[in-house]
């Protein structure tokens, strides 16, 4: 009995664990509604997409899907691998997928990833391994939208309430990891999937600890209880010593996101394009980045980030120009007596995010706009800010995939409940250039109409494009496995190994 006690307390403290932090509890661990940064990243260790980006982040290939190809431009046949199982046991089956497609085209689903689909003509399981997809016309992202987590139909297909269900907080998927406790404000723990179809991961626990402080996640991190995180400019460049980097090697990539002011374009003040453009002709940006990120970003100047073949090259971040901003300004009905007022709200879970608002708040008075600040937690803030729409101004960060679809933010139609047209723009102009590029299939006439649409919408000013921040990520030296790629440094983590 105590050799077997002995053997057993020996693989016990030979197994890995893996520590992460997360600012924020995770609204919901389902792929279909998981909007919070949290909840997605969670969720990404817990399911599978039918394809996935190499990581060259040029090619994609299978993941669920052993094999894709297209019959007609308008009809893709997916191949199912063989043998993968969900956590409980049961097969994955075509019909889970073609259970996740009419769960997200459900109207009791409210997410925005339905947008994505709304060209399906149908989908159809023809066997157990085999899936056909119809789209009514050519999709320049056919493909990509089956990047979407898939979920299990024997587990929700009786499910009436997928927003409010069980399976949010409890799911099952068929990804690397399991879900074994959540504690809200505490620890979220994933154990290995023994099963996982490529092979078993090499780190058999991640833990993620939920602290809301920025300083407490950064503490954690020095003091090597967290193993992998993301460092603040000021703390990489003045906040760490010679004995951490002893400890932590640090990986540095332009980021995939964007720091923006969206306006509510619902109300009347914002509605007149003078407002917008003295705004924009206020802040300056290279202040911005200068002050928060200690050089290390760039101005954005638009919503397709550089090095995507959308970017727009011709378009410029205005220069600050305070006597136009003004005479903008009066040309509007702002005068002294009565000045332009409105209010900036964010949330606290990025460290940085209420600096900003400060800062814009001080670059804004000096053209007399008066701003008022609101910071909150981050679940009260998407709680009763963003979803109901109640706000002025909202300084929040938007993240893009290595193919941005420009309908979720811009078209007219993504102005609805659950939708990311967070701040009501609607520009006949720009739906239709979305519409035109979406129906083609050839990259040069998608990359074309994607640059008209950069330089409308910098023109219309429905956000201030403010800043592109780099990301500095930071990993004990003790994990091995760790490379950068256009991906981020989570390629290949289930090879990864902490010794």
């Amino acid at each position: 009995m105590k050799l077997l006690f002995l053997l057993l307390q020996s693989l016990w403290l030979a197994a890995s664990t893996l520590h992460l932090s997360a600012s924020s509890n995770p609204a919901r661990l389902n792929p279909l509604i998981a909007t919070d940064s949290a909840s997605s990243s969670i969720a990404g260790f817990i399911f599978n997409s039918l394809v996935k980006y190499d990581e060259s982040g040029q090619k994609i290939i299978g993941d669920l899907a052993e094999s894709y190809r297209f019959i007609t431009p308008t009809l893709i046949e997916f191949k199912l691998r063989r043998g993968v199982t969900w956590h409980d046991g049961k097969p994955l089956t075509a019909k889970d997928v073609l259970f996740t497609y009419d769960l997200i085209k459900s109207p009791k689903t409210i997410t925005p990833y339905a947008s994505d689909f709304r060209v399906v003509k149908s989908v159809i399981a023809v066997d157990d391994t085999t899936l056909r997809v119809a789209y009514e016309k050519p999709y320049f992202k056919a493909l990509e939208i089956w990047m979407m987590g898939i979920v299990p139909a024997h587990i929700l297909k009786k499910e009436k309430d997928i927003m409010g269900s069980d399976f949010n907080t409890h799911p099952i998927g068929t990804g690397p990891y399991i879900l074994k406790k959540l504690e809200f404000s505490k620890q979220i723990v994933l154990e290995a999937n023994p099963n996982y179809f490529e092979h078993r991961p090499k780190i058999d626990k991640i833990v993620f600890h939920v602290i809301n402080d920025p300083m407490s996640r950064f503490l954690m991190l020095k003091s090597g209880e967290i193993d992998i995180d993301s460092l603040e400019p000021m703390q990489a460049e003045r906040q760490l010593g010679g004995d951490f980097h002893q400890k932590f090697d640090t990986i540095e990539m332009a980021s995939h996101s964007y720091t923006y002011l969206g306006f509510n374009l619902r109300l009347k003040k914002f509605q007149d394009p003078r407002v917008r453009e003295a705004l924009s002709l206020a802040i300056d940006r290279e202040e911005l980045i200068g002050i928060l990120f200690l050089g290390h970003g760039r101005v954005c100047t638009g919503p397709f980030l550089p090095g995507s073949k959308g970017f727009n090259a011709n378009i410029k971040a205005p220069l600050p120009n305070l006597v136009k901003a003004k005479a903008l300004l009066r040309a509007a009905g702002y005068t002294e007596q009565h000045p332009l007022a409105f209010e900036i709200a964010t949330s606290n879970s990025n460290a940085l995010r209420p600096y900003a608002a400060e800062i814009l708040q001080r670059q804004l008075a000096r053209i007399g706009v008066k701003v008022t600040l609101k910071v909150m937690e981050w679940q009260a803030f998407l709680n009763t800010v963003v979803f109901p729409r109640k706000f002025d101004t909202v300084l929040l960060g938007w993240s893009l995939s290595l193919t941005p679809d420009p309908y979720m933010l811009w078209h007219s139609e993504s102005d609805v409940p659950g939708g990311f047209n967070l701040v009501g723009y609607h520009s006949p102009i720009t739906d239709r250039l979305i519409e035109r590029m979406e129906s083609s299939s050839d990259p040069e006439t998608i990359a074309s109409l994607q640059r008209e649409i950069f330089a409308k919408i910098a023109k219309d000013n429905p956000y201030l494009f403010l800043v592109i921040p780099n990301d500095i990520s930071v990993h004990n030296r003790s994990i091995k496995g760790v490379k950068a790629t256009i991906n981020g440094i989570w390629e290949d983590y289930i090879d990864w190994e902490k010794r």
